[in-house]
Protein backbone atom coordinates (compact mmCIF):
# COMPACT_ATOMS: atom_id res chain seq x y z
CA UNK A 1 0.00 0.00 0.00
CA UNK A 2 0.90 3.71 -0.63
CA UNK A 3 -0.73 6.78 -0.39
CA UNK A 4 -0.41 10.81 0.17
CA UNK A 5 -0.75 12.00 3.54
CA UNK A 6 -1.49 15.63 3.56
CA UNK A 7 -0.37 16.54 6.78
CA UNK A 8 1.67 19.25 9.29
CA UNK A 9 4.79 18.91 11.29
CA UNK A 10 3.04 19.69 14.54
CA UNK A 11 -0.40 18.55 14.05
CA UNK A 12 -1.06 15.74 16.69
CA UNK A 13 -3.46 13.98 14.55
CA UNK A 14 -1.05 13.98 11.65
CA UNK A 15 1.57 12.38 14.11
CA UNK A 16 -0.87 9.69 14.98
CA UNK A 17 -1.01 8.46 11.36
CA UNK A 18 2.64 8.77 10.95
CA UNK A 19 3.68 6.57 13.60
CA UNK A 20 0.87 4.13 12.48
CA UNK A 21 2.29 3.87 9.12
CA UNK A 22 5.73 3.66 10.09
CA UNK A 23 4.84 1.04 12.84
CA UNK A 24 3.08 -0.84 9.45
CA UNK A 25 5.73 -0.22 6.97
CA UNK A 26 3.39 1.46 5.05
CA UNK A 27 4.99 4.03 2.42
CA UNK A 28 3.39 7.13 1.92
CA UNK A 29 4.55 10.79 0.13
CA UNK A 30 4.02 13.13 2.23
CA UNK A 31 2.26 16.84 1.01
CA UNK A 32 3.03 19.53 3.97
CA UNK A 33 -0.45 21.68 4.44
CA UNK A 34 1.08 24.57 6.98
CA UNK A 35 -1.47 25.27 9.29
CA UNK A 36 -0.15 28.43 11.67
CA UNK A 37 0.17 30.13 7.29
CA UNK A 38 -3.54 29.10 6.91
CA UNK A 39 -2.64 26.83 4.10
CA UNK A 40 -5.79 24.56 4.83
CA UNK A 41 -7.99 27.28 4.18
CA UNK A 42 -6.82 27.09 0.72
CA UNK A 43 -10.08 26.34 -1.96
CA UNK A 44 -6.87 23.62 -3.14
CA UNK A 45 -6.85 21.96 0.29
CA UNK A 46 -10.56 22.43 0.71
CA UNK A 47 -11.53 20.52 -2.03
CA UNK A 48 -9.69 17.60 -0.53
CA UNK A 49 -10.82 18.03 2.96
CA UNK A 50 -13.94 20.48 3.27
CA UNK A 51 -13.32 20.41 7.69
CA UNK A 52 -10.16 22.18 6.46
CA UNK A 53 -7.51 20.13 9.31
CA UNK A 54 -5.11 17.40 8.66
CA UNK A 55 -4.32 14.84 8.17
CA UNK A 56 -5.76 13.46 5.06
CA UNK A 57 -4.65 10.80 3.31
CA UNK A 58 -5.00 9.74 -0.56
CA UNK A 59 -5.13 6.12 -1.40
CA UNK A 60 -3.49 4.73 -4.94
CA UNK A 61 -7.18 4.62 -5.60
CA UNK A 62 -8.06 8.54 -5.26
CA UNK A 63 -10.08 7.80 -2.50
CA UNK A 64 -9.52 10.46 0.59
CA UNK A 65 -9.77 9.47 4.20
CA UNK A 66 -10.17 12.24 6.90
CA UNK A 67 -9.96 12.08 10.52
CA UNK A 68 -7.38 10.41 12.14
CA UNK A 69 -9.35 7.54 14.29
CA UNK A 70 -11.08 6.38 11.03
CA UNK A 71 -7.60 6.33 9.09
CA UNK A 72 -6.11 4.66 12.15
CA UNK A 73 -9.20 1.86 11.92
CA UNK A 74 -8.45 1.51 8.01
CA UNK A 75 -4.85 0.76 8.51
CA UNK A 76 -5.41 -1.60 10.78
CA UNK A 77 -8.52 -3.53 8.84
CA UNK A 78 -6.20 -3.67 5.63
CA UNK A 79 -3.27 -3.87 6.89
CA UNK A 80 -3.25 -5.41 10.22
CA UNK A 81 0.26 -6.54 11.26
CA UNK A 82 1.40 -5.64 13.67
CA UNK A 83 -1.92 -5.19 15.10
CA UNK A 84 -2.70 -2.17 17.57
CA UNK A 85 -5.41 -3.64 19.44
CA UNK A 86 -5.29 -6.66 21.43
CA UNK A 87 -7.86 -9.52 20.33
CA UNK A 88 -9.81 -9.30 23.29
CA UNK A 89 -12.91 -7.64 23.68
CA UNK A 90 -12.42 -6.00 26.96
CA UNK A 91 -8.55 -5.19 26.24
CA UNK A 92 -9.69 -3.35 23.11
CA UNK A 93 -12.12 -1.59 24.70
CA UNK A 94 -10.24 0.05 27.78
CA UNK A 95 -6.96 0.42 24.83
CA UNK A 96 -9.44 2.62 23.21
CA UNK A 97 -10.85 4.18 26.40
CA UNK A 98 -7.08 6.05 26.55
CA UNK A 99 -7.13 6.59 23.36
CA UNK A 100 -10.49 8.63 23.21
CA UNK A 101 -9.59 10.72 26.47
CA UNK A 102 -7.04 11.93 24.05
CA UNK A 103 -8.43 12.41 21.23
CA UNK A 104 -11.93 13.15 22.42
CA UNK A 105 -11.08 14.85 25.81
CA UNK A 106 -7.68 16.60 25.28
CA UNK A 107 -6.43 17.49 22.24
CA UNK A 108 -9.74 19.25 19.95
CA UNK A 109 -9.86 21.74 22.76
CA UNK A 110 -5.99 22.59 22.27
CA UNK A 111 -5.62 22.50 18.58
CA UNK A 112 -4.65 25.88 16.43
CA UNK A 113 -8.52 26.93 15.87
CA UNK A 114 -9.45 26.93 19.22
CA UNK A 115 -6.25 28.30 20.53
CA UNK A 116 -6.74 31.00 18.23
CA UNK A 117 -10.77 31.51 18.68
CA UNK A 118 -9.47 32.07 22.54
CA UNK A 119 -7.22 34.78 21.10
CA UNK A 120 -9.94 36.29 19.15
CA UNK A 121 -11.86 36.81 22.60
CA UNK A 122 -9.16 38.57 24.11
CA UNK A 123 -7.49 35.49 26.04
CA UNK A 124 -4.19 36.95 26.55
CA UNK A 125 -0.85 34.38 26.47
CA UNK A 126 -1.34 33.12 30.60
CA UNK A 127 -4.63 32.41 29.97
CA UNK A 128 -4.34 30.62 27.31
CA UNK A 129 -1.12 28.87 28.41
CA UNK A 130 -3.62 28.14 31.56
CA UNK A 131 -6.44 26.62 29.22
CA UNK A 132 -3.78 24.23 27.66
CA UNK A 133 -2.09 23.16 31.22
CA UNK A 134 -5.31 22.43 32.55
CA UNK A 135 -7.05 20.34 29.73
CA UNK A 136 -3.39 18.28 29.30
CA UNK A 137 -3.47 17.60 32.97
CA UNK A 138 -6.94 16.32 33.37
CA UNK A 139 -6.46 13.88 30.64
CA UNK A 140 -2.82 13.05 31.92
CA UNK A 141 -3.77 12.39 35.52
CA UNK A 142 -6.31 9.95 34.14
CA UNK A 143 -4.04 8.07 31.79
CA UNK A 144 -1.70 8.07 34.11
CA UNK A 145 -4.04 5.30 35.87
CA UNK A 146 -5.11 3.66 33.54
CA UNK A 147 -1.81 2.92 31.19
CA UNK A 148 0.68 0.01 32.48
CA UNK A 149 3.04 -0.39 34.78
CA UNK A 150 5.99 -0.96 32.74
CA UNK A 151 6.61 -1.56 28.80
CA UNK A 152 4.28 0.28 26.67
CA UNK A 153 0.57 1.57 27.55
CA UNK A 154 -0.72 -2.26 27.15
CA UNK A 155 1.49 -4.41 27.10
CA UNK A 156 5.21 -5.40 25.79
CA UNK A 157 4.73 -3.36 22.67
CA UNK A 158 3.54 -0.56 21.04
CA UNK A 159 -0.09 -0.05 20.27
CA UNK A 160 -3.22 2.53 19.61
CA UNK A 161 -2.56 4.10 22.89
CA UNK A 162 0.92 5.03 22.69
CA UNK A 163 -0.37 6.29 18.89
CA UNK A 164 -2.61 8.35 20.85
CA UNK A 165 -0.05 9.73 23.75
CA UNK A 166 2.86 9.98 22.23
CA UNK A 167 2.04 13.38 20.17
CA UNK A 168 0.52 14.68 22.77
CA UNK A 169 3.06 14.03 25.00
CA UNK A 170 5.14 16.29 22.31
CA UNK A 171 2.72 18.82 22.50
CA UNK A 172 2.64 18.85 26.31
CA UNK A 173 6.25 19.59 26.18
CA UNK A 174 6.02 21.87 23.89
CA UNK A 175 3.70 24.09 26.00
CA UNK A 176 6.65 23.46 28.39
CA UNK A 177 3.88 21.35 30.85
CA UNK A 178 5.54 19.85 33.49
CA UNK A 179 5.41 15.83 33.38
CA UNK A 180 7.02 14.99 36.77
CA UNK A 181 3.85 14.09 37.90
CA UNK A 182 3.40 11.05 35.08
CA UNK A 183 6.34 8.52 35.19
CA UNK A 184 3.98 6.27 33.84
CA UNK A 185 3.42 8.70 30.46
CA UNK A 186 7.31 9.43 30.92
CA UNK A 187 7.82 6.00 30.77
CA UNK A 188 6.01 5.94 27.20
CA UNK A 189 8.12 8.93 25.75
CA UNK A 190 11.53 7.07 26.77
CA UNK A 191 10.23 4.10 25.00
CA UNK A 192 8.99 6.05 22.15
CA UNK A 193 12.08 8.13 21.77
CA UNK A 194 14.39 4.92 21.37
CA UNK A 195 12.05 3.41 19.02
CA UNK A 196 12.43 3.67 14.96
CA UNK A 197 8.94 4.00 13.97
CA UNK A 198 8.24 6.47 16.74
CA UNK A 199 11.38 8.90 15.92
CA UNK A 200 10.51 8.59 11.76
CA UNK A 201 7.32 10.10 12.95
CA UNK A 202 8.66 12.23 15.11
CA UNK A 203 7.53 16.55 14.69
CA UNK A 204 11.45 17.48 14.36
CA UNK A 205 12.35 14.80 11.87
CA UNK A 206 9.61 15.77 8.95
CA UNK A 207 10.42 17.78 6.16
CA UNK A 208 8.32 20.66 6.73
CA UNK A 209 9.59 20.65 10.46
CA UNK A 210 11.09 24.46 11.41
Amino acid sequence: MAGTLYTYYRSGAAHRVRIALALKGISYQSVAIHLVRGEQLRPEYRAINPQARVPAFQLPSGEILLQSPAILEYLEETAPKPPLLPADPIARAKVRAVAAIIGCDIHPINNVAVLNALRALGQGPDAVQTWIADWINRGFTAVEQLIGAEDWCFGAGPGLADIFLVPQIFSARRFKLDLAPYPRIRRIEALAAAHPAFTAAAPEHQPDAE
